[in-house]
């Protein structure tokens, strides 16, 4: 079993992308950090990352590793750490994320620690530009759909959306279900689409993952919100790929219909993303460490 030190010591890695940096974050050598760093993968039987010259990128088993401890070492460090955490409360951290789950799940998530004086300003966008502006310091947190790749940024695995299609019933009633489970792309051709953009970005990832092929269905209506989106399908207009956190109501109210049960549901994780040393603030790293905790509870959106 790993101890406190070694998991510290993986996570400034994992979160730095330096051992360089992560030496300074925990105010160790930087072979000392070596050092934990190959005790921790002698103890484990595998590398944790690939180094290169510019730094050191996690393997599969980083990112797994990551997620089950990162939150939980915050929360020990927090709790032996001698600093009053009246001054992690007392700030303002400024967070960003996509519409739909800053909705339904982020900032409801954060509303305790509110009430506890934290102020939270809220940047609602699409990834890309959230991040570049993350690396620019105008905001502190992004809740990312895709990894980053900038340097600069620390992306640590937070939480997986699954994708369900729906459609109204009496779309969803049109289509043949023997030819459904012979052909789907033939069964569902006829299917109007509704789209989140022009460039079918979740219809087409849920179509590759089950088909092997983008959609060659008709798109009837685009709109930039997966909550009109929903709307739209609810009224008829077509069918769309949702996350389940969304499409559940609809579809315990009878509202929509699954037209597709996937056998393996498409996933997508989403990243709490960071700049790098961004955690050595604390009202930061109370967020970051919050939504861990609650990403736990959670499991798949």
């Amino acid at each position: 079993m790993a101890d406190l030190d070694l998991l510290s010591t993986f996570v400034e890695i994992y979160r730095s992308g330096s051992l360089t940096a992560a030496a300074q974050r925990r105010g160790l050598t930087q072979p000392a950090v070596s050092g934990h760093l190959a005790r921790l993968e002698r103890e484990l039987g595998e590398p944790l990352f690939t180094r290169s010259s510019r730094g050191v990128t996690p393997t599969a088993r980083a990112d797994a590793l990551a997620r089950r401890v990162g939150a939980h070492v915050d929360e020990l460090r927090s709790a032996l750490s001698e600093v009053d955490d009246r001054e992690a409360y007392a700030g303002v951290v400024h967070v960003a994320g996509a519409v739909e789950v800053m909705a339904a799940r982020v900032l409801p998530a954060l509303a305790p620690l509110t009430t506890r004086g934290l102020r939270l300003r809220v940047t609602l966008g699409l990834a890309d530009d959230l991040l570049a502006a993350l690396v620019n310091a105008r905001l502190d947190l992004v809740v990312s759909a895709v990894r980053p790749v900038d340097r600069a940024v620390v992306a640590t695995p937070f939480v997986d959306e699954e994708f369900v299609l729906v459609g109204a019933p009496t779309l969803v009633r049109t289509i043949d279900r023997a030819l459904l489970a012979a052909d789907p792309v033939r069964a569902l051709a006829h299917l109007p689409l509704v789209a989140y953009a022009e460039e079918l970005p979740i219809v087409r990832r849920y179509w590759r993952s089950e088909f092997g092929r983008r959609p060659p269905n008709p798109v009837a209506v685009v709109v930039p919100d997966l909550r009109a989106v929903l709307a739209a399908v609810v009224a008829g207009a077509g069918v769309s790929a949702l996350p389940r956190y969304l499409a559940d109501p609809a579809l315990a109210a009878g509202s929509v219909e699954a037209a597709h049960q996937a056998a393996v549901p498409p996933l997508n994780t989403l990243y709490l993303a960071t700049r790098v040393g961004g955690l050595a603030n604390p009202s930061v790293a109370l967020v970051h460490g919050h939504l861990m905790a609650r990403s736990r509870e959670w499991g798949v959106l």
